[in-house]
């Protein structure tokens, strides 16, 4: 393979890596309040409930 064909994969595959790791140093956890995890653990349940109904 050409040194060219070498330089376009390296850069390619850097990029990629890049990327990923700037979006996991970007990534925010989101603070909830208890209301709010209880409302999307009940929503979440009832999905699930749902899901094994229509199995």
């Amino acid at each position: 393979m050409p040194w060219y064909a070498w330089l376009i994969l390296v850069v390619a595959i850097g990029s990629i890596v890049g990327g990923l790791m700037m979006l996991r140093d970007t990534a925010k956890k989101l603070p909830l309040t208890e209301e709010q995890l209880r409302k999307v653990r009940e929503r979440n349940a009832e999905a699930d409930a749902k899901d094994a109904q229509d199995r």
